[in-house]
Parts: C-alpha cells; structure tokens; sequence
C-alpha cells in the first residue's frame, strides 16, 4: 500500500482491529450493489469512501426529481440520468481508485446468476418482494452471503443472510403473501433519512464481513423504529426445509400485480410472513372460518394505530395495541390461548407477532392473519365495524 493509500484511510489503519492488513481486506473485495436508490445511495457512498476495491451496481432506473428526498448519490443535475451513470460519476467523485461496474437492466430470473457470479457480497437495495427473494434464491446457489435491508415510512430492517453456511431470507420469511395483499409502493412513503440509517447499517455489516469481524447478524433481524428512535434484535434460525425456488419467483415476476421496479427507490414495502413452522402459525380468513366453526376461541390483537383502529375493526377484537407498544401489554395477553394478529395487511402484525415470540411466548399458539383487515372485510363483512 503506497502513501496516498495510507493517508487516505489513516483512520481505519490506526485501528488496531483493521490496521494495514485489514485495509487490504477491502481494497481486494468484490462488492455488487443491487439498486442505486434510497438504500442504494449511503451503501455505495460509504463503500468508495472506505476503499472497496471493486463495485457493482445494477438498477435499470433514471433519476426523478421525487428521488432526491432520499436518495443523496443523485442531484438535480442528475435528472434524466440512469441512475447507475449518477452512481458511478459519484463513487469515482469520492475515490477514483475503485473499479466500478454497472448494468443499466432490471434484475431478473434471466440474468442474475451471471451478474451475481464471482462476487465476495452482495448488498441488496430493492423495493419489492419478488427481487428480493430472486437475490436469496441465487446467493444461496453461489454461495454468497447478502446484506439485507427494508425501509417503510418511518420503520427500517437490516440482516445478513446465507453467511457461513447461516440462515437465508427463506428461513425467515418461506413464501410470499399474495400480491393483493401488499400495499402498492404509491401507498407506502419512507421518511427521508431513513434509508440513510438503514444503508449506513448495511454498509457497516458489509464491511465487517470483508474484515472477518466475530459480530454479525447473521441469524438476527434488526429492527429500527425512527419514529421512536427505538431498536430491537429478533432472533431466528436456519431450517432443514428451505431450499431455492427459482420457478416461483419467475412466476411472481411475471406476474403483473407485483410492484416491478427493481430500483432501490422509490417506497419500499413491508415483508411477507415470518416462517410459520418454526416462528408463529400464519392463518387465512377462510381457515379462521373453518376453525371457528369447530368451536375454536382464539384472543384477537389488532396491531393497527389507534387512529386506524377507531375509523374501523373487527367486532370480535379482544385487544388493541399499536404493534410496537404490544409488549407493553404482556400482561393482558393470555398464555394459554391460542392468538390471532392482525392489521391492515398482515405486515405490522408479523412483526408483533415475532416480539411475543422473544417474549417467551409460544410460537404454536401465535396466528398472524393473511390479508389483515383488508381480507376480513372481503371475507366476512359482517364482522367489521
């Protein structure tokens, strides 16, 4: 490493955790950067800012003055620009030794394994849920670990799957709700900084990765509330039955009803269910129906806001606790009862659902509803207030 090397990254040679070796870990690693947009825009900053040696990025979208809220690797004068170009113009702003590749294409069944191959990492920076599953699906036949992370409105999530030989994004979330039952990516929003705490924590597991650091989240889901500056970490593990899935997730990117941008950008969107067998028991309204009609009691939260709740609510609803405040109410939530979670659409709720799980509540009992609201008032009208 010549001078300049050594004046540039000075603060991370003094560390004696990082020192010249572990400089030369990143200037060797290979990094692929799949969307250059909210996520995309502090992950790729602070990548070339830290000396990887080689990026990639992938987004087959152009700069919108809309995206400039949230996604700083882009300025005005970048409108109208694909957003790998603006990507690039600005990581070799910030250290023009880094090699840079790009693809100006969408992400897809049809080409990602040949863009993933040969790379050390991948950071993974989509707003939809079919890209997301098509990055696990192909990381895990390469065995490559990926960097996970999601934003919607005012909450952020961050985990490393496929590392080590360590859990993927299939053990956590198996299948995929059906399209209908996610809200559009117009619906969502994202407060504007909070892709950049979101993508500064992706960036920070990448390169702990590359330094071989003990400390990872591998196994773990991060979770952060902006609104109330709160974290948390769940826990979840690797199962024996989860395998890749190559063909559903063509059959999802075929399928019209999918938010398809492939862009990091725009709003991202809530996850589908956590996994059932090993987590919590996710229901649909039909089979609450079948259930209830064999005698079947369950205690039913509703894990919406208040304001949400008071405007409309399923007559039968037991408990009402915004979802991130339900542990606050343990005690009202029996044991030794089986427990329905709903909300809107089935997202919020999962996530409740997984805090009654750390809580020491048992999985077996704990239902998430497929479809939230939304579906019970489809299915059974004359249940709604």
């Amino acid at each position: 490493m010549d001078m300049v090397d050594i004046e540039r990254y000075a603060r991370h040679i003094s560390l004696p955790d990082v020192g010249i070796n572990g400089q030369q870990l990143i200037d060797q690693s290979n990094v692929l950067v799949v969307g250059a947009g909210g996520l995309g825009s502090p992950v790729l900053m602070y990548l070339a800012a830290a000396g990887i040696g080689h990026i990639g990025v992938i987004d087959d979208d152009v700069v919108d003055l809309s995206n400039l809220q949230r996604q700083i690797i882009h300025s005005e004068s970048d409108i109208g620009t694909p957003k790998v170009d603006s990507a690039k113009t600005r990581i070799t702003e910030i250290n023009s030794a880094i090699k840079v590749t790009t693809w100006n294409e969408r992400l897809s069944p049809d080409n990602a394994e040949e863009i993933f191959r040969g790379w050390d990492l991948v950071i993974d920076g989509t707003d939809n849920i079919p890209t997301r599953y098509l990055v696990d699906d192909v990381c895990n036949i390469l065995g490559i670990p990926w960097v996970y992370g999601s934003i919607y409105r005012f909450e952020g999530q961050v985990s490393l799957f496929n590392y080590k030989n360590g859990p993927c994004y299939r053990d956590l979330f198996p299948e995929p709700p059906p399209h209908n039952a996610i809200p559009s990516c117009a619906e969502g929003g994202v407060f504007g900084v909070l892709p950049g705490l979101i993508g500064s924590m992706q960036a920070t597991e990448a390169l702990k990765i590359i330094l071989g650091r003990n400390q990872s989240l591998s196994g773990k889901l991060l979770l952060y509330d902006a609104d109330n500056m709160t974290t948390r970490m769940l826990n979840f593990a690797k199962q024996s039955n989860t395998s890749p899935n190559l063909n559903e997730v063509r059959k999802m990117f075929e399928d019209s009803g999918w938010c398809s941008s492939a862009s990091s950008s725009n709003n991202q969107i809530p996850e589908p269910l956590a996994n059932s067998e090993t987590m919590f028991n996710h229901l649909s309204v039909a089979e609450y129906q079948a259930k209830k009609s064999d005698g079947w009691e369950p205690f039913l939260i509703d894990v919406r806001s208040n304001l949400e709740y008071s405007q409309t609510k399923v007559s039968s609803t037991n408990l009402q606790v915004p979802h991130e405040e339900i542990l606050s109410k343990q005690n009202l939530i029996p044991r030794d009862k089986d427990i329905i979670l709903l909300c809107r659409s089935g997202m919020r709720s999962q996530i409740a659902a997984m805090y009654l799980l750390n809580a020491g509540f048992s999985g077996a009992r704990l239902f998430n509803l497929d479809g939230g609201i939304i579906a019970w008032r489809k299915h059974i009208p004359r249940d709604i207030e």
